[in-house]
């Protein structure tokens, strides 16, 4: 019975009339190494080889052996928050509220444990500090992030360097559905998928932001425009797509490392200059060049489909989403010029609790 389900389930979901523009079947898309179309087995073999592989390098290599030895040097430590004496009650309040305790939950627990509010309060804010994210952690990951976009995008560029579709969009979609997938495509596709799925996966082990699951669903929207355009031969719009995405992330993360290390001028210089990338390539030519020919230009050439109308609706998100960060982006812009200095406003929602002189609730190790 739960075979017959998977089976049925398995149909409707690979429907050809779905994926497939009309009159034309699966066997039609066979890849073969005469025809070079795309494989659509690959997406669910080779990304997550590729994921496993950059867990690997990033957790046991490049963090241990290089990006944490460099912020050690650059004077950023491994420092983490003492722990609380365990608590039962604290425990329960603590993972019900969060910082925003009420005070007459604290008042009640204050009596149930025959301890002052004050020393109720100071075990709360020491236990927040234990979940708290280090600046030495931070650093790695923004580490991990900026040698990752910086390869990427250099592995992009040269891919489609030689790419006609680069310098004339249009040919993104003449031909459609029979123009060949090059190898070094299939290998960006590969790679970029790699790093998405790894990410995702290692999602919620990462600084909690304020945007956490604004920046989870960006990967999930990343995955699907990739496996959609790839399984769909939309290849040629989905590889522009990826590398324009990789150029803004570079100062980005830079600027991030910079602000970590309080190198002021430096981090003003990147922060700058990622601003201006960002607006360049995801507020301008991401929609008014990517987006703008999947809606007005491709249906004249692509026969419709659902999948086309489902691969738009996720461009759509995707800029949607770029519109919501250039907020973030212009309240930095703002405070930074009232402050005098860049801070990262996406940051960890949790305050930096102070521990000093709560010897009670701490945990004698």
């Amino acid at each position: 019975m739960a075979m017959e389900i998977l089976g049925t389930l398995n149909s409707w979901f690979w429907s050809e009339s779905i994926w497939l523009p009309p009159n034309t079947t699966w066997s039609d898309r066979v890849h073969t190494p005469e025809n070079g179309l795309p494989n659509y087995m690959d997406l669910w073999t080779y990304p997550f080889g590729f994921a496993v592989v950059f867990i690997f390098i990033r957790f046991f290599i490049l963090n241990p052996y290089v990006f944490g030895p460099i912020a050690v040097h650059l004077g950023i430590r491994d420092v983490k928050p003492p722990s609380v004496v365990p608590n039962v009650i604290l425990e329960v309040i603590f993972s019900t509220y969060k910082k925003k305790v009420p005070e007459k939950v604290i008042s009640k627990a204050a009596r149930d444990l025959t301890w002052s509010e004050r020393k109720v309060e100071r075990w709360l804010r020491a236990r927040g500090a234990m979940n708290r994210i280090n600046t030495y952690t931070k650093f790695t990951e923004c580490a991990w992030q900026l040698a990752y976009y910086t390869l990427a995008f250099a592995f992009g560029f040269y891919v489609l360097s030689d790419k006609i579709w680069l310098y004339d969009i249009t040919h993104s979609w003449i031909g459609y559905p029979h123009y060949k997938l090059d190898n070094d495509i299939w290998w960006y596709y590969m790679i970029s998928l790699g790093y998405y799925w790894g990410m995702s996966m290692t999602h919620f082990l990462e600084t909690r932001r304020k945007d956490f699951y604004q920046m989870f669903a960006h990967h999930m929207i990343t995955i699907a425009l990739l496996i959609f355009s790839f399984t769909c031969n939309f290849s040629r719009i989905g590889s522009l797509t990826v590398v324009l995405h990789d150029i803004a992330d570079i100062p980005l993360q830079l600027s991030k490392l910079f602000i970590y290390l309080r190198w002021k001028k430096c981090c003003d210089i990147t922060f700058a200059t990622f601003a201006l990338l960002w607006i360049i390539t995801r507020c301008g030519i991401f929609p008014l060049k990517i987006v703008s020919s999947t809606l007005l230009y491709a249906h004249t050439i692509v026969p419709m489909h659902p999948v086309y109308y489902i691969f738009n609706v996720l461009l759509v998100l995707l800029a949607v989403l770029h519109y919501y960060w250039t907020y973030f982006i212009i309240r930095i812009i703002i405070n930074t010029a009232i402050k005098g200095y860049v801070e990262d406003d996406r940051s960890s929602s949790d305050d930096e609790p102070e521990v000093e002189g709560n010897e009670d609730v701490l945990k004698k190790d």
